[in-house]
């Protein structure tokens, strides 16, 4: 059995932690991000512990134009099942014993180690939902970019729902809107589990191995978040992808037409329960528009220059709003919500 030091919190760590008085300082979260996905995906129990399936039409039926004394041939629709996997996040705090004796506030200093756990795997989760791909890594579930990732219609049927906005190679990122509804994108955990970060004291004491595998005593909490993402209707989500982020795209003296991109990607919809393209009903008798939460996502830097394009355009359709009981930025009243998690390095989509 191989053991390692590295996880546990030395006494260099410690002095890190302390005011020159010895007592717990307020630790500065210099590396926390902003991943609002993450508050606004909603979750749904999978339909199998393993997967979730659900049945899409993937055909209609065939009418004939009849003339007399023509029969008419029997047609049916068809449909698709289409499965959706999970992954599992876990984690383990350990604290000496002696080590948080020593500051004589053990539940803080303990806290002070969880809480990094917790921020960290939030941070993972928003980094999933967009790039996570299970055909490299099978204990991942797969994030958007995977299903969003070809602008040919040929290729993939998603495509339709990608739209480019002309930057080539790898400085490149993705606005993203996501329609969050129980008929169209959610998250998935496991069937008979339960939902969001876990987090379990694993008791007061447990015996800890140093790296010569001796025991000593100590604290463990341990952390586990099963989750997947499960897009049922494909059209209500849509990227604007290959946005140069550089001072030859974005930042450039020809920069790309953001707001007409969202105006084309607005219209991708099949029906909008928000003002962004008027589009509020469809030809299907047996499904009710549903009942979508529309929201932008992109990173600070593509939210920068979205402003400032709105700024040199006097673009009327951004506004400043209240979302949720905070004011929040608007685009035809569909919240604009920062994910940092959005990468600025994303190689080109074609």
């Amino acid at each position: 059995m191989t053991f390692s030091t590295d996880v546990f919190p030395s006494l260099v760590d410690w002095s890190n932690m302390a005011d020159p008085d010895g007592t717990i300082a307020d630790i500065a979260w210099i590396l926390s991000q902003c991943n609002d996905i993450v508050k606004d995906i909603i979750w749904h129990q999978a339909n199998a512990p393993l997967y979730h399936k659900i049945t899409v039409n993937s055909a209609l039926p065939i009418a004939t134009w009849r003339g007399n004394n023509q029969g008419v041939p029997s047609s049916k629709p068809l449909n698709a099942q289409v499965s959706f996997t999970m992954g599992m996040m876990a984690a383990y705090s350990k604290v000496d014993k002696a080590e948080a004796d020593l500051y004589g506030e053990i539940g803080k200093f303990r806290w002070n180690q969880d809480q990094p756990h917790i921020q960290g795997m939030s941070q993972q989760a928003a980094s999933a939902f967009f790039y996570s791909n299970e055909a490299v890594n099978p204990n991942q579930f797969t994030g958007l970019s995977i299903y969003y990732s070809s602008l040919v219609t040929a290729t993939a049927q998603t495509a339709k729902n990608v739209l480019s906005a002309g930057g080539s190679g790898n400085n490149n990122s993705s606005i993203w809107l996501c329609s969050h509804g129980d008929e169209s994108l959610f998250g998935i955990f496991p069937k008979g589990s339960q939902a969001g970060l876990v987090y379990q004291d694993k008791g007061d004491l447990r015996g800890l191995y140093d790296a010569n595998g001796n025991e000593f005593e100590g604290y463990t909490s341990y952390f586990e978040w099963k989750l997947g993402l499960a897009v049922k209707d494909w059209r209500y989500t849509v990227r604007v992808c290959n946005i140069d982020t550089t001072t030859s795209g974005l930042f450039g003296t020809a920069p790309p037409d953001l707001n007409g991109l969202l105006v084309q990607a607005a219209n991708k919809l099949p029906t909008s329960t928000r003002r962004m393209s008027n589009i509020t009903s469809s030809d299907a008798p047996g499904d009710p528009v549903p009942g979508t939460n529309p929201c932008f996502y992109s990173n600070r830097t593509v939210k920068t220059g979205m402003e400032l394009q709105a700024i040199r355009d006097k673009n009327v359709l951004i506004s400043l709003k209240e979302y949720a009981g905070q004011p929040v930025e608007m685009w035809r009243d569909v919240p604009w919500r920062v994910c940092d998690a959005l990468l600025t390095t994303e190689s080109t989509v074609s």
